[in-house]
């Protein structure tokens, strides 16, 4: 539920509507203009009747002005997606919850646990602006004590039900689920803040290299000379292989597109050759334009010799000059016969020479 504060900003409420101790408010799938506020060390601001609860009557729910006010602790020590998913059910438990996140020191963290990546100001900030935390307990109790609760005013505990053994318990939230003020919540498998550390142990080598190729120094690092040296190396290596890989690349893309136009150039070759072909064979082939065309011409230039056209009969005829006279044709002269050698052999000679004579006029 989205409401107005005077002053004109939005004011957010939560799944339920309840108000934080500041004034916030939440709503579901809103966002918040202001971060969680951190706890006070003297003592809770809920001015509602503080009376104890049941899980039955916190699942039924409670007045707008009395929240069930659910406590969850840890570490949180590179906040991730399992913790929100754990701070998320926590705060989903019941209709009115108010989430109380408390958050242990670096102190009670090295003592008990170990070594933190993130210092205790750190994990605070991280828990203040998550979504579905409303206040922030800081320098939190590694165990917690009846004084604590009730200095909170906390109704339930939220934590996963897995035994956790520590300070020298085999559960430190023992003497919660007796007292009834325990609910569970699950785990997120997959994710947690050893396995990211496990991840940076395992490939530290790289995770070393990157940052001195971000500008860290050796120093910062807790590198040594010869690893520096190394790492440059590595690193000079690796940018060598890039540039041959840049380099591969751009000389096969140059490849692809000189086959590309390859594979054009002859293709369009071909249809030009097919085109060439065909034209010619169409021309000149057996069937072809020119040999019908070459046959018409030489049957008419034989036809035109075989036979030429006569003068035309209404042609005038030639005059000729009287100066002039027609020059005789030119007769080859006749060879002159044997004489015949007996009386039939001239009478033959004669005949056949009054045939000629006949036949010439």
């Amino acid at each position: 539920m989205v409401g107005r504060t005077s002053n004109g900003t939005q004011d957010y409420a939560g799944a339920s509507g309840a108000p934080c101790a500041s004034g916030r408010r939440r709503g579901a799938g809103t966002m918040l203009t202001e971060p969680a506020i951190f706890a006070k060390d003297t003592s809770c601001e809920c001015r509602a009747p503080h009376e104890k609860l049941s899980i039955a009557q916190a699942r039924r729910g409670t007045p707008m002005d009395r929240p069930v006010r659910v406590y969850a602790d840890g570490i949180f020590d590179l906040f991730h997606s399992g913790h929100a998913r754990a701070l998320m059910q926590a705060k989903n438990l019941f209709p009115n919850a108010y989430l109380i996140v408390g958050v242990c020191s670096d102190e009670l963290t090295h003592k008990y646990k170990g070594f933190t990546v993130m210092t205790e100001d750190e994990r605070y900030e991280a828990l203040r602006h998550c979504r579905y935390v409303d206040e922030v307990v800081r320098d939190a109790p590694w165990t917690l004590t009846q004084d604590f609760l009730e200095k909170h005013q906390i109704d339930f505990v939220a934590h996963d039900d897995i035994p956790y053994s520590s300070a020298g318990t085999e559960d430190v939230y023992k003497h919660i689920k007796e007292a009834g003020m325990f609910v569970p919540t699950q785990r997120t498998e997959g994710i947690s803040t050893s396995d990211l550390i496990t991840r940076i142990v395992r490939d530290y080598d790289l995770y070393a290299r990157r940052n001195l190729q971000r500008g860290y120094t050796a120093k910062e690092l807790n590198v040594s000379f010869i690893n520096e040296k190394k790492y440059c190396l590595q690193n000079q290596v690796d940018r060598m292989k890039e540039k041959v890989k840049t380099v591969e690349e751009k000389s096969k893309h140059f490849v692809c597109r000189v086959e590309e136009k390859s594979h054009d150039l002859i293709q369009k070759w071909e249809e030009k050759s097919r085109e060439f072909i065909g034209n010619f064979l169409e021309l000149f082939g057996p069937d072809g334009t020119w040999k019908q065309v070459f046959s018409e011409r030489s049957g008419r230039m034989i036809s035109y010799a075989m036979s030429p056209r006569g003068s035309p009969s209404n042609s005038p005829p030639r005059q000729l000059s009287p100066s002039r006279s027609p020059s005789p044709p030119f007769c080859w002269p006749r060879p002159r016969p044997a004489s015949p050698s007996s009386p039939k052999e001239a009478s033959a000679s004669f005949s056949s020479m009054s045939e000629e004579d006949e036949n010439d006029k």
